[in-house]
């Protein structure tokens, strides 16, 4: 049995009564309790779009915000996915891998049983949305005038980031620092640039508000309590690819929709990542792994992810249906490609155009296959930055691994290979992702842009994986006892290999100075 209300429009000036506030910040209301206004954003659930009903029976009920329209819906026990029209299932946002977790999603089916056949199809793409986010996107419905600013350029970014981006095409670039300059808002802001930069916005007649949002919602998307796999990373990864795609044998040949395409699967290249990797779903049963079959589990979670948001919030609404599909299977394609278990497939294809010389760019199909690699690079471009940089990525990717290990000992599962903290040191680590995963692509990507930035890169890392050698025998200033973990406090992000494709390295000590700094110059 389902219920709906039809809701006033809320105001926005009024507190939320404080019974509205459940634990971690859910919200849950008790059966005399009433909306008033907007809750505070830092009390919000991050199981976005649920809504507990505090009752005895357990019942949950969850709430749909469609315009000024507020359905309450019952929440069955058995999983149904909201299902788009043309085939794809965009995922729900925030699931969490963990044990025992319900992972449960709402019925789809909107409205009561007598108008269920007279609702706007397209209604059923779009997904959850907090209340936060329904009152914002009610003020857009309703007319009101925007909070966010068209001349983005000009009023949003503060004097330090803007300068940055004037740089941002430099190998240099310090994503860590743009972060902060931009208050954690360094994945919006930056992708936000490059694509105003290339004139995408005007050419594709994007809407700047549903640009804006889907930005927004992309980086929200991304769990900020992941040490590696968070909107910084994706945000690394953007200018990564965005200096790939000024190298002359790109920049000369790709077409607007590719760059399109290029930025956007770098952005969400790892939408709504867990912090874990695709052994750990797979053996504790998670759902996304039977839902993909225990294959590129984690990549096709990704894509779905934004194509669920790119209809929520119809950013291509505005293009044929048919175009609209080839942008997400693209999109789709991009993602999945940067799957590290099937690195030796795409490296044994890329180096065989290289030998037979056979790579024609006036060729949609081989384009697209060196925009799947110039992705690939840009993921795992981490040993190729200078020390300053690189170092920083080796701990946060080793924390993450170690965090998994953690767990997987303590629900009694076998340990994942690099997730030990006792048993692995950052040196060994980053010399194995190094000899075996990175250089060998990055040799390649040199053959096929042999440009003073693909060089850079390739010094980089062999001054990194040098002085990681070296660290690995220079004696432990402390015990034998507290070495194993001393240096797994600084292991490094090589452990990213097994887990979606994405890693970090970095060198012991070398300066980044005695390698000189490339950008897009061949």
């Amino acid at each position: 049995m389902e219920v709906c209300y039809q809701l006033p429009v809320l105001p926005l000036d009024r507190p939320v009564p404080k019974h509205v506030l459940s634990r971690r910040g859910a919200i849950s209301f008790s059966s005399s309790s009433s909306l008033f206004g907007a809750p505070d954003p830092r009390q919000l659930s991050q199981r976005r779009g649920a809504i507990s009903y505090d009752s005895s029976d357990q019942t949950a009920l969850y709430i749909r915000m469609l315009g000024t329209c507020v359905v309450f819906k019952q929440l069955f026990a058995r999983d149904v996915r909201v299902r788009s029209q043309v085939g794809f299932e965009p995922e729900r946002r925030s699931s969490h891998p963990y044990l025992c977790i319900d992972f449960r999603t709402l019925h789809t089916r909107l409205g009561c049983s007598s108008t269920s056949a007279s609702y706007d199809p397209e209604r059923r793409v779009h997904r959850l949305l907090s209340f936060q986010r329904y009152l914002h996107s009610s003020r857009l419905l309703r007319g009101v005038p925007q909070q966010i600013p068209l001349h983005i350029l000009d009023e949003d970014y503060t004097g330090q980031a803007r300068c940055m981006l004037e740089k941002v095409g430099n190998w240099n670039f310090d994503i860590f620092l743009f972060d902060r300059l931009t208050n954690g808002n360094s994945l919006i802001t930056l992708t936000f640039h490059l694509l105003n930069q290339y004139g995408l916005v005007e050419l594709f007649q994007l809407d700047m508000v549903k640009l804006w949002r889907f930005l927004v919602m992309v980086q929200e998307d991304y769990h900020s309590d992941n040490p590696y796999h968070n909107a910084v990373h994706a945000a690394d990864v953007t200018q990564a690819m965005y200096c790939y795609l000024r190298e002359p044998m790109l920049a000369k040949s790709l077409t607007s929709k590719d760059i399109l395409l290029g930025l956007l699967a770098a952005a969400t290249h790892d939408l709504d990542h867990p912090g874990v990797n695709q052994p750990f779903l797979i053996k504790t049963d998670h759902y996304l792994a039977t839902l993909y079959r225990n294959t590129s589990v984690l990549e096709n979670h990704h894509w779905k992810s934004a194509v669920g948001l790119l209809r929520e919030t119809g950013l291509f609404s505005h293009l044929p249906a048919e175009d609209r599909l080839n942008m997400e299977r693209d999109l789709g394609s991009l993602i999945l490609a940067t799957d590290i278990s099937r690195q030796n497939d795409y490296l044994s294809r890329f180096r065989l155009h290289l030998d037979q010389e056979n790579l024609c760019m006036s060729t949609a199909s081989h384009r697209h296959f060196v925009l799947q690699m110039a992705l690939k690079c840009a993921d795992i471009c981490n040993p190729c930055r200078p020390w300053e940089l690189s170092k920083q990525w080796s701990e946060k990717v080793t924390e993450e691994f170690f965090q998994q290990g953690d767990i997987e000992k303590k629900h009694k599962l076998e340990v994942s290979p690099l997730c030990d903290r006792e048993m692995n040191t950052v040196g060994n680590i980053q010399i194995g992702f190094m000899t075996y995963v990175a250089e060998p692509l990055f040799a390649e990507w040199a053959r096929f842009c042999d440009t003073r930035l693909s060089q850079t890169m390739l010094g980089h890392m062999g001054l990194n994986k040098a002085s990681w050698g070296g660290l690995q025998q220079e004696p432990a200033p402390v015990s034998e006892e507290a070495e194993p973990s001393t240096a797994c406090a600084d292991t490094g992000d090589a452990a990213t290999a097994p887990s979606d494709g994405s890693t970090a390295t970095t060198a012991g000590g070398t300066s980044s100075k005695e390698i000189p700094q490339g950008s897009r110059e061949s």
